[in-house]
């Protein structure tokens, strides 16, 4: 059966009174529907065109702005609106962590339904641009071309691009001349290896025809002064491959860990694929209180070093250890906030599903002479099971950081059964968090919530709760 075609409606004049889920702004349509438009910011009127109709509400974009919001900034990139990355950075910086500040309480009380106590703000940034330590881009042989490009009459020879998927866009990769998001030497290097590898020839992936040798690019910095650069090909060319390696050594001396993979699957993911030291070290080291934290390609850091450092802070204060207390971090990933913790608990047991994190945790560690931690890998909810507590000690605290879609059910109920005094959440979802805060809520009381912004310019936000069990 055909597809009833979409009809698309514009409305004029609409307030924009709100910021939402993925960034979007939102306003409301005559009807009473809901409008998430993608390129207005909360103050705004303007126009908008929909371009999707759902029963509750529209997705639309601005097309004419009679006022302007008083929230409103300059962009400071110049590919902002196109690239989709920095959704916010139209907004000035205090109104992004209003708005944060707003999903977090907004998800804890409508979806929770729990008491909260008194919200304690934000903890924005220092950094608010070139913060990230670690950035991925795409090559192709077919790049995005610019609204202007295509209307002018100038013809297009160099079609090559690294840089970011347009959004919802697997195959359209938009160019970067310089982004905004991780320090010096990082546009530099995306630059002159996107320049070197088309005057030399070698060809950029087309990720719908499934050919080119140049598949993409990884740069990880560290507040050590430490630099990877990843370099991923679709097939072995041994004289292409080392005519780019080579000139990135010799570019960029200060390149610590020189790094490449031939990878021939369908995707470009690279936890199946074996990494190669081309030159230097096959890791770089991140420091936090003393703490040394190899990294590897395929390790997880948190991306913001600085904003993690406070994260880890305000979990730790939360925590509230006296040095007898055995702690349990859960969705421990490297080990990170476990050997963070582990100077003032008697023992932290970590648990992750995957094993290469517990490797790195386990060796992290034991270069960081910790004695007094425990790692362990495998599907949470399989592992933390009662003959896992009884053999490993009942835990007093526990530290809890799931991905995003938050614990598992049976994990939450695991809890519940064992019921230990107090629970840190660490969530990168305040709804998911919600959710489970809510399975919590009778046994469990909101003690203290910090919402933590970890990424400037979007809508993420980290949020922190402590949970005290009821007397």
């Amino acid at each position: 059966m055909a597809r009833r075609k979409q009809t698309k409606v514009s409305f004029e004049a609409l307030e924009v009174i709100d910021a939402g889920a993925k960034g979007k702004a939102i306003a409301k349509a005559p009807d009473g529907r809901v409008v998430f438009i993608d390129n207005a910011v909360p103050g705004d009127v303007a126009d908008v065109q929909t371009t999707q109709k759902r029963k509750s509400y529209y997705k639309a974009s601005a097309t004419h702005f009679h006022t302007l919001s008083d929230r409103r900034t300059e962009p400071l990139c110049q590919h902002f609106g196109t690239c989709g990355g920095c959704k916010w950075q139209n907004m000035e910086y205090d109104s992004q962590l209003y708005f944060k500040q707003k999903e977090v309480e907004s998800n804890l009380i409508r979806l929770g339904k729990i008491e909260l106590p008194e919200i304690t703000p934000i903890l924005g940034s220092k950094e608010i641009y070139f913060y990230r330590n670690k950035m991925e881009f795409s090559f192709s042989d077919s790049r995005w071309l610019t609204l202007d490009e295509i209307k002018g009459d100038i013809h297009i020879t160099d079609k090559n691009a690294l840089g970011f998927h347009i959004p919802g866009m697997w195959d359209k990769i938009l160019d970067i001349k310089k982004c905004h998001l991780q320090e010096d030497p990082s546009n530099a290097l995306r630059n002159e290896i996107r320049d070197f590898a088309t005057a030399e020839n070698i060809p950029f992936f087309n990720a719908r025809k499934q050919e080119g040798l140049l598949r993409t690019l990884m740069i990880r910095t560290s507040s050590t002064g430490e630099i990877m650069v990843l370099l991923q090909f679709f097939y072995e060319d041994k004289a292409k491959r080392e005519l780019l390696l080579n000139f990135i050594a010799e570019r960029f001396p200060e390149v610590t860990s020189l790094l490449y993979v031939v990878n021939e699957k369908g995707n470009d993911t690279i936890y199946d694929q074996e990494v190669v030291c081309f030159k230097g070290r096959d890791h770089i080291f991140e420091e936090m209180e003393g703490l040394k934290f190899k990294i590897n390609a395929k390790s997880f850091y948190q991306t913001n070093s600085a904003q993690a450092y406070e994260l880890y802070k305000i979990t730790r204060a939360f925590a509230d250890l006296s040095g007898d207390e055995l702690v349990y971090d859960l969705y421990t990933g490297t080990g990170t906030i476990a050997q963070f913790v582990a100077k003032k608990a008697k023992k932290v047991i970590g648990v992750e599903a995957v094993p290469e994190a517990i490797e790195d945790a386990k060796k992290n560690a034991e270069s960081n002479h910790i004695t007094n931690t425990e790692f362990f890998v495998g599907d949470m909810k399989k592992v933390f099971t009662q003959d896992f507590i009884n053999t490993h000690g009942h835990p007093d605290v526990i530290i809890t950081d799931p991905p995003r879609d938050g614990m598992h059910k049976d994990v939450v109920a695991q809890i519940i059964n064992i019921l230990p005094k107090r629970i840190v959440y660490v969530s990168c979802n305040s709804a998911t968090q919600a959710r489970d805060l809510s399975l919590l809520d009778e046994h469990y009381k909101v003690t203290k919530t910090q919402a933590v912004d970890m990424f400037p310019q979007t809508h993420h936000v980290e949020n922190v709760v402590c949970l005290e069990l009821r007397s």
